[in-house]
């Protein structure tokens, strides 16, 4: 794969909006409420990006970028190991498999809603 000017400069400028968009979550939501919401509602505009009838700039703009950078499993699965680390294990289990679930319910509505427009 080859990677050109222009991709890369879409995927960093998608990678900026989607990283200060994340960070205006952040300010809003305190704690993995937020990290729930930016993974949740970056899976729903994944999955409208991949069904939307549009084109590759786009998708890389959207896609890869601004979804890479919205969206995050690293502050998702340290929150898990957290909640492991002082033995709520309850907890940290309805969070992981919560989020997922609900992630993947995000990719169905997005793709839905992507196919509509398509």
């Amino acid at each position: 794969m080859t990677l050109s000017f222009s991709s890369v400069v879409l995927v960093g400028v998608g990678g900026m909006l989607g990283a200060l968009s994340r960070h205006v979550v952040d300010q809003q939501i305190v704690g993995k409420w937020s990290t729930f919401t930016v993974n949740v509602l970056g899976s729903i505009a994944l999955g409208f990006v991949v069904t939307a009838p549009v084109g590759d700039a786009t998708a890389t703009l959207a896609g890869t970028g601004f979804c890479g950078a919205f969206t995050t499993f690293s502050s998702f699965a340290v929150g898990v190991a957290e909640l492991l680390d002082v033995g709520d294990y309850r907890t940290a289990a309805r969070y992981a498999f919560g989020t997922l679930l609900a992630a993947l319910v995000g990719v169905a509505i997005g793709g839905a809603m992507g196919g509509i427009v398509g």
